[in-house]
């Protein structure tokens, strides 16, 4: 006797980063393949106080359920922290979630229908690929150039499409930016359109010269919908994410929501709200900021000491991830096993593409959890590796790519 699971069980597919992320934790292993934050970047003491004073002083509320879009102070300040960023926001267009990774998952619940035409930057986020496929959509590659993914909207089955997503900030996993202008252009695309926009915003406070253009949101005012987590800036074990749109989305999202965990913990909400409160993040994020960029340096410098000619990369402003192409002909995920066995870790770029061939000669390296003398080592070794592969030649293709 065998228990009948249902179609959409299927379509869920297990993430090859969580499979590196096991590898991670043998001894002596560098990983340069999660994106984890940096666990130096935690405010411990400042969340330990915290937590102290919430159940000191609201224990009972704190221990409670409260409602399902969050607590009404958290959604005010969210409200605020948009309206500060030019996204007209009020807290009844605010939901709070247990990370942001619920946030996708309960766009894919209310906006996607079996088939329908997804849009999305080529590569983008694995997450969110994850989180949509269990509704069956069509993924639609977006063509893309050094300013961004391009706003070309004329063919059959991108005017005919849902939602497009993008990463605007840093994205994961290129670590590119779309520029002001390029924002504008997507505003002026799809503001005659009914496609609306899900902009993913994880990475925005990770600058390191300035900040990037406002969100694309501000200038979409009732046609998008803004995602934004705490992960990246106090703690990833807090859970704790929002979302913003119009009110007829958000009390759609909330409906769903309660069918999965009723609301985002009481206390972690209440817990954040007292460091929000305090202005921890005026302190943090300059940290978290100083850090990343640090070690950032640390690998653009090691990449330029260690690897061939051949090998190129992109230069991050900001964020976790910085994107290498090896020259065509090279394989990065053949590669990966030469890498793991010198205790270097990394993630083969065929991971992060949703339609099309993908091509097999990208990978993602994120500088935010290892020490600059961990990266040095690792790159190091995948120097050797990636100059001694015989199959190596000069890249060829109209693929835009950035020299290191």
């Amino acid at each position: 006797m065998s228990i009948t699971l249902s179609q959409r069980s299927a379509r869920y597919t297990t993430s090859p980063i969580r499979e590196l992320l096991k590898l991670t934790e043998q001894p002596g292993m560098i990983s340069l393949a999660g994106g984890l934050p940096a666990a130096d970047s935690f405010p411990v003491n400042a969340l330990r106080a915290a937590c102290a004073e919430v159940l000191d002083t609201q224990a009972h509320a704190a221990l409670q359920y409260g409602p399902s879009e969050g607590i009404a102070p958290l959604r005010e300040w969210v409200a605020a922290h948009l309206s500060a960023q030019g996204v007209a926001a009020t807290a009844d267009e605010v939901l709070i979630t247990s990370g942001s990774q619920q946030g996708l998952d309960l766009v894919g619940r209310v906006l996607i229908d079996p088939g329908s035409t997804v849009l999305v930057e080529r590569p983008t986020y694995l997450g969110a690929l994850q989180a949509f496929a269990p509704y069956a959509p069509q993924f639609v590659d977006l063509d893309e150039d050094a300013d961004g993914a391009l706003p070309a909207l004329q063919a059959a089955t991108r005017r005919d499409a849902r939602m497009v997503y993008l990463q605007p900030d840093f994205r994961n996993p290129t670590g590119q930016t779309m520029t002001a202008a390029r924002r504008a252009q997507w505003a002026l695309a799809l503001r005659d359109s009914e496609i609306a926009l899900v902009e993913d915003g994880p990475y925005g406070e990770l600058w390191f010269d300035g900040p990037p253009p406002r969100p694309l949101a501000a200038q979409l005012p009732g046609q998008s919908i803004l995602l934004g987590t705490f992960s990246k800036v106090l703690s990833p074990g807090l859970r704790l994410g929002y979302v913003h749109a119009p009110q007829d989305v958000i009390a759609r999202m909330t409906l769903a929501r309660q069918a999965a965990d009723l609301q985002t913990s009481s206390l972690t909400q209440r817990l954040v709200l007292r460091v929000l409160d305090d202005g921890l993040l005026d302190a943090q994020l300059p940290r978290i900021r100083a850090l990343y960029r640090a070690q950032r340096d640390a690998m653009l410098a090691a990449l330029s000491r260690y690897m061939p000619d051949t090998v190129l990369w992109d230069v991050p402003q900001g964020g976790m991830f910085l994107w290498l192409r090896l020259p065509e002909g090279a394989d990065a995920a053949a590669l990966l096993p030469l890498a793991l066995a010198r205790k270097v870790a990394y993630v083969p770029g065929t991971a992060f593409y949703a339609a099309g061939v993908a091509p097999r000669n990208t990978l993602r390296l994120s500088y935010a959890t290892a020490t600059p003398t961990q990266i040095e080592t690792a790159i190091a070794h995948l120097g050797q590796i990636f100059s001694a592969t015989s199959h190596v030649s000069a890249p060829r293709g109209d693929t835009p790519v950035f020299a290191g």
